[in-house]
């Protein structure tokens, strides 16, 4: 996968500081940057190589066999189709392998569809350029669809597909018998090919009177219209103007090239999310190995205001920015580790609590619409499931609710979802759903918010996994209308379940403040600690307000889903766990 992780300290509000304070300079802040960071995150992605072949396809002309060509579609999530490309045309062959291959960015947070669309390119098109062809003078052979993701994780990267026979007439589908189509994805080496690099600075200024200094990095790449877009940083190092930085990985497809040019920019970490940019400077990757070579260090520049005009001029400063280490290397991807058989298991924690609202009544965040509109609870559930089942080979997902009274039982802050005393497991996200439903007609809301006893529970199941030598990685998706209670119980579970192969999504649903539970997310520049003092070893929370949905192809809920790659290399690499070949 590309790859550009450090440690997560700074988060997701130091990027955001890059709009923040250059929005201080131009007087509007940069919204180009704020969509991307809200769109994206901070995701993760590779080139995806697709081959195709098939086999058995119908026979439609009379005195020789089909000469078939492919067309392949994404298809969006209003079902509107989008040509991705086409195949050069087979002659004579009922059993082709093409070799025309087509690039496209696999995305781990979205559900990408593919259709494939078989043709038999009739003789007299033959010395026609297949991008000129019409479609609806060639004779249709056949279509099949699959989910990218399906065709990454299995363990040869193809996925066979059964061609159907459309009918425009009635939209029915005629029987079989129209062949088999083989999609294979390869991974192109670019997305593999990372830099690891250390930055240290000198003689910073300081920003802040009366408190320490927190210089990070944000590294940008400058995409064609001359807008800075973030693609890495560094953690936030408090009382250091002379700072060091853990090693940062940017991938080289990520930036471009080589000579593509990066912008880096030095920024005082602010809790208030509006961080002073102390300095900057512009440099491609080998700018910076050059810079690297000689063991120099590159002065920082802050764009000044001058005169009445609004104008700019650089102002160069004394701070300078020095490459300790420099390589390149190609690192194992997070879709090599899926290809070696490793998992992402779904898990899901439901909020219960009588903040919720009676389930009976229509303003309750817990009421099922007889029209079938989905509430938060439920859209929440399938926008992270459908996402997460493809990685998951039985698609068994564990279901609990907690803050709820069960029929003649005391509170209970983590019961199986499913009403059963033994097991936790539902048969996919159609059986989260269901269980989820009959759940609010079986017990009785209570509170309060407690998250401790399903965090032990997810890292137990995680703890068992690892001690029996699974290849898992789990992912737990709480789900919450409120402020928790048990902070500090939360953390000592937390900074106890960092050191497993678990991840921690929590989502805010309802109109509740949720600033308290940011705390819970290490994005905002220090790690989790427990009440005996250990530090958690990596962070494993990310939380999001659900009302944050944003219109278009991504919600918040996936743009967060987008950093689980990252989480799982980071576990899976300071462990020095290899994928199997």
């Amino acid at each position: 996968m590309g790859n550009c992780c450090s440690d997560e300290a700074g988060g997701r509000t130091a990027v955001g500081g890059t709009a923040a304070s250059l929005g201080n300079l131009n007087n509007a802040p940069n919204d180009a940057i704020d969509q991307f960071l809200k769109s994206r995150g901070h995701a993760l992605f590779s080139q995806i190589e697709l081959s195709y072949s098939a086999s058995d396809l119908r026979n439609r002309d009379l005195l020789s066999k089909s000469d078939p060509m492919v067309v392949v579609y994404t298809k969006a999530r209003d079902g509107v189709l989008e040509e991705l490309g086409r195949t050069e045309v087979v002659l004579n062959s009922l059993n082709p392998t093409w070799i025309t291959k087509h690039i496209i960015t696999y995305h781990f947070e979205i559900v990408q569809t593919l259709v494939f669309r078989v043709y038999d390119v009739d003789t007299q098109f033959h010395n026609v350029d297949v991008k000129m062809l019409k479609l609806d003078e060639q004779q249709f052979l056949g279509e099949g669809s699959g989910v990218l993701s399906q065709i990454v994780t299995r363990s040869h990267r193809s996925l066979t597909i059964d061609l159907v026979h459309r009918e425009e007439s009635t939209g029915s589908n005629r029987g079989s018998n129209h062949g088999k189509l083989t999609v294979h994805a390869e991974e192109c080496v670019s997305s593999k090919t990372t830099t690891e690099m250390i930055f240290r600075c000198s003689d910073l200024e300081s920003k802040d009177l009366f408190s320490r200094s927190g210089p990070f990095l944000v590294i940008s790449k400058v995409v064609e219209s001359g807008i800075p877009i973030p693609v890495c940083k560094t953690e936030v190092i408090k009382g250091d103007l002379k700072p060091t930085w853990k090693p940062v990985y940017l991938n080289i497809q990520q930036v471009g090239s080589k000579d593509s040019p990066l912008v880096i920019e030095c920024f005082n970490f602010n809790s208030s999310g509006k961080h002073d940019l102390i300095g900057k400077v512009q440099k491609s990757l080998a700018d910076l190995e050059k810079l690297h070579s000689s063991q120099q260090g590159e002065n920082l520049f802050l764009p000044t205001v001058i005169g009445v005009g609004h104008n700019y001029q650089n102002k160069v400063l004394k701070s300078q920015l020095f490459v300790e280490t420099f390589s390149q290397s190609t690192q194992h991807s997070f879709l090599d580790y899926l290809a070696g058989g490793c998992e992402l298991n779904f898990m899901v924690a439901v909020d219960f609590t009588a903040s919720n609202g009676n389930p009976r009544l229509p303003d309750s965040l817990h009421y099922i619409d007889p029209s079938g509109r989905l509430n938060a609870y439920q859209r929440a559930i399938v926008e992270v499931g459908e996402v997460l089942q493809f990685y998951d080979s039985d698609k068994r997902f564990p279901a609990w609710g907690f803050g709820a009274r069960p029929i003649d039982g005391p509170v209970s802050h983590c019961f199986n979802l499913n009403g059963s005393s033994h097991h936790s497991e539902v048969e996919g996200i159609q059986g989260i759903m269901m269980a989820y439903t009959s759940a609010l007609l079986n017990v009785s809301l209570a509170g309060p918010t407690l998250f401790g006893p399903v965090i032990s529970n997810a890292a137990l199941i995680a703890s068992h996994s690892l001690a029996n030598s699974g290849r898992k990685y789990f992912v737990l998706l709480i789900i919450t209308d409120g402020v928790v209670t048990d902070l500090q119980e939360t953390k000592d579970a937390l900074v106890k379940a960092s050191d497993l192969p678990l991840s921690i999504l929590i989502v805010g649903v309802g109109g509740a403040d949720f600033k308290e539970m940011e705390i819970l997310d290490a994005d905002k520049g220090e790690r989790l600690e427990s009440s005996t003092g250990r530090v958690a070893s990596r962070d494993i929370v990310q939380f999001v307000p659900f009302r944050d949905v944003q219109s278009g192809e991504i919600s918040v809920v996936q743009a967060l889903l987008a950093e689980l790659p990252t989480q799982f290399l980071t576990y899976m690499r300071t462990r020095d766990i290899q994928p199997i070949s």
